[in-house]
């Protein structure tokens, strides 16, 4: 096993790489932000046209519903993506 030593901190293969899955994943979880607002947004928006237009109501909420579900892909990808770095991850098989 090849041994890394940077400024007297001692670290292997396998311990860089947990290091690194777990930044990765905190990284894919900040893409949970971007649902978040954007459904909020599209809700926002959503309560103001049918305020305008109460008479499209239904043709407004059934757009707004699609919009939000094809937003949280986005959340949800990036939620298979942290769970897979952090249980199910491929590169530690690499090192063991």
């Amino acid at each position: 096993m090849m041994q890394v030593e940077r400024t007297g901190i001692l670290m292997d293969n396998l311990g860089f790489v947990c290091g690194a899955s777990a930044i990765g994943a905190g990284l894919a979880m900040i893409a949970g932000l971007g649902p978040g607002i954007g459904e909020g947004y599209c809700g926002g928006k959503a309560v103001e046209a049918i305020g305008r237009q109460p008479e499209a109501s239904g043709a407004v909420t059934k757009q707004m519903i699609i919009g939000d579900a094809l937003a949280e892909t986005t959340g949800i990808y990036s939620l298979i993506i942290a769970l897979l770095l952090m249980y199910a991850n491929p590169f530690i098989g690499n090192f063991k």
